[in-house]
């Protein structure tokens, strides 16, 4: 009887500890779901705020559209609190040119660009898709004593369920510290109809 007994016990210690070992198990595969769930709905805007631009500016024309489109997809694509809208829109700031900041003074800047966004969200419009321009495709060159970079984006867009698609043309100048910052940028078609006027002339 003892014998048998033991053999029970274990056997019961065994499944138990079995139970144990998958309810565990489980436990952690669900907070981990979880976990993973919560990471990609805030890593846009984690990732764009967590870059400290002093330390790890973008060292090329190219790398300072992608994460000036980074901060504008958060814009206007995730649902943004109050605060990190403006703290996205005081990191975009800091890719300004001083000229360009000069006209977009902070507290004006951070108000408009609240007004655009939510413009976008009433629109239902939505940037679905970002194409970049290579890094060979940057046109320098020098004016005024100023090395400038000239790079074309394309993107996507919905609103209402309807597609459009633009291209924009960003123009970048290199400040005193070699860091290449957003002087302006206009639509393709601007752009290609002010070359046409200056071959005219």
């Amino acid at each position: 009887m003892k014998k048998t007994n033991t053999s029970v016990t274990k056997i019961t210690v065994f499944f138990i500890f079995l139970l144990v070992l998958v309810v565990g198990y489980y436990a952690y595969l669900s907070g981990t779901h979880r976990t993973e769930q919560q990471e990609a709905v805030m890593s846009e805007i984690d990732t764009a705020l967590s870059r400290n631009l002093e330390n790890n500016y973008p060292s090329t024309p190219k790398e300072v559209v992608k994460y000036y489109n980074d901060l504008m997809k958060c814009f206007y694509n995730e649902d943004c609190t109050e605060e990190e809208l403006q703290e996205l829109g005081k990191k975009s700031l800091q890719l300004f040119d001083e000229e360009l900041r000069e006209n977009n003074e902070e507290e004006s800047y951070l108000i408009r660009l609240q007004g655009e966004v939510q413009n976008y969200k009433n629109n239902k419009r939505k940037i679905t898709s970002v194409s970049l321009a290579s890094s060979t495709n940057v046109d320098y060159y020098t004016a005024d004593g100023y090395s400038f970079a000239r790079i074309s984006c394309g993107y996507t867009m919905t609103e209402n369920g309807k597609k459009s698609t633009t291209v924009m043309v960003y123009l970048l100048r290199r400040d005193d510290n070699r860091r290449w910052k957003i002087y302006g940028w206009e639509t393709a078609d601007q752009l290609n109809s002010k070359l046409e006027q200056t071959d005219n002339n």
